[in-house]
């Protein structure tokens, strides 16, 4: 993973507003786009995303980086849910998970 991916994604993660939220898959289709526009080739997937946070993701809203079906990292369960919760994030599944629907958000989209 090149520095510029790295840079890509947290720069992108830290402009995801409270109460908001992004998948690995959408940060990596974004982060994809903006790599490829001036002709190179597309870098990373979901995974990619996920290991950038991992390594690097402290200092950015990385609780507010959720897999597909909505739940936020296993690892950082009960810190991500306090901090949606805090966010007033909107969740389902008993509180355990993101509502997509309601909190999914594009950069440019509000």
């Amino acid at each position: 993973m090149d520095d510029d991916y790295l840079e890509a994604v947290l720069d992108l993660v830290e402009t995801i507003p409270p109460g908001r939220v992004m998948t690995y898959g959408t940060i990596a289709e974004v982060v994809g786009d903006r790599l490829t526009a001036g002709g190179g080739r597309r870098r990373g997937g979901p995974r990619q995303v996920g290991q950038v946070l991992a390594r690097a993701g402290g200092g950015v809203p990385w609780w507010r980086v959720v897999n597909a079906a909505g739940s936020p990292p296993a690892s950082h369960l009960s810190r991500a849910l306090t901090a949606l919760r805090r966010e007033e994030t909107p969740l389902v599944a008993a509180g355990l998970r993101v509502d997509l629907a309601a909190a999914l958000w594009w950069p440019d989209a509000d």
